[in-house]
């Protein structure tokens, strides 16, 4: 492996795609306490070693997608492959999509970024992924085919470890805002464009190549949670014959003594978590400024109807 190409590989890994990246600051993320049965359900597909699968979140804007992908994100590293290990986490990697980052808007960029992190939380792989690029430089483009970078940079470090990990509980990759990864250029301004058709088939391939992953019999246990909005082009292409065996959607209706309710992120459950929300910041906002009058109960209960069960007007009313 030469010098040079040693030190490009940390540098075409996008740190603002990292779930607690400086460049997502202030992270958003569930209040303790709410999101209970969501983030539970999510939970309990994570421990499951029967079959890998594509859990899918999706929901209007604003309903909060982003801070339950961090909240999972953030439970997944506090969580040991083993008791004996000090560095090697559930956290396989994570990327969040963003329009406004040039890199954070495109695919290119997506395995190779996950491929830094891999070998981050299991640092016996890194050799793997530097052997793939001494064999390949070409892998570290982001024009290169997506197929192939996922071959060398991701398939081939994570069948390393299937033997390893065999015994312990699956891995958990978290990939926000695919709809996010769009033809819409950061800002007017700029003379980027992506044809429109030519962004849902890039997010098309993505989709299909995340199945793909998860159908590979020689990794070990995997789970990959993506969140997206409701859009009609991700419904499509998760309908596909190659993704849908292994996607679990939420919402989702869960059957339990003789009723069907519904895990969902703008549900009726979802009124209370928004109060608690409001209760909390008004608490910090005393803190602050101890004179500033507290509203009544009632006063926040209207404040959380208002917010329409979306927690950014919540977040906008207490800004």
């Amino acid at each position: 492996m030469s010098e040079g190409t040693c030190e490009k590989f940390p540098q075409v890994a996008v740190k603002g795609a990292e779930h607690d990246s400086r460049e997502r600051r202030p992270h958003p993320k569930c209040l303790e306490g709410t999101r209970v049965v969501l983030l539970n359900h999510i939970y309990g597909l994570s421990d499951t070693k029967e079959m890998n699968r594509l859990i899918w979140l999706h929901g209007t804007a604003g309903v909060g997608k982003s801070a339950v992908a961090f909240t999972v994100a953030e439970r997944m590293r506090g969580l040991k492959m083993t008791k004996e290990t000090k560095v090697e986490t559930r956290l396989g990697g994570t990327f969040f999509f963003s329009r406004k980052h040039t890199k954070r808007r495109t695919t290119g960029y997506f395995f190779m970024t996950l491929a830094y992190q891999l070998a981050q939380n299991f640092p016996s792989v890194q050799t793997d992924v530097n052997r793939a690029i001494l064999k390949d430089p070409t892998l570290l483009d982001p024009d290169k085919s997506l197929r192939k970078q996922m071959e060398g940079l991701f398939l081939q470090p994570l069948r390393k470890l299937q033997y390893r990990l065999r015994e312990c509980p699956p891995l958990m990759f978290v990939v926000d805002a695919l709809d996010e990864c769009t033809n819409e250029s950061p800002n007017e301004y700029s003379s980027e464009f992506r044809d429109e058709g030519e962004s849902e088939s890039e997010l098309t391939e993505l989709i299909s190549l995340l199945a793909q992953v998860l159908r590979d019999p020689d990794l070990p246990s995997i789970h990959i949670l993506v969140t997206s909005r409701s859009e009609a082009h991700i419904f499509e292409a998760m309908q596909n014959a190659d993704v849908r065996p292994l996607l679990c959607e939420i919402p989702v209706k869960i059957s339990g003594e003789g009723v069907t309710p519904i895990i969902s992120l703008d549900g009726a459950d979802v009124d209370e978590d928004i109060y608690r929300f409001l209760e909390h910041s008004f608490r910090k906002l005393q803190n602050r400024s101890p004179t500033f009058p507290q509203p009544t109960q009632d006063q926040i209960e209207k404040l959380a109807i208002r917010a329409g069960r979306r927690f950014i007007v919540a977040s906008t009313m207490m800004k």
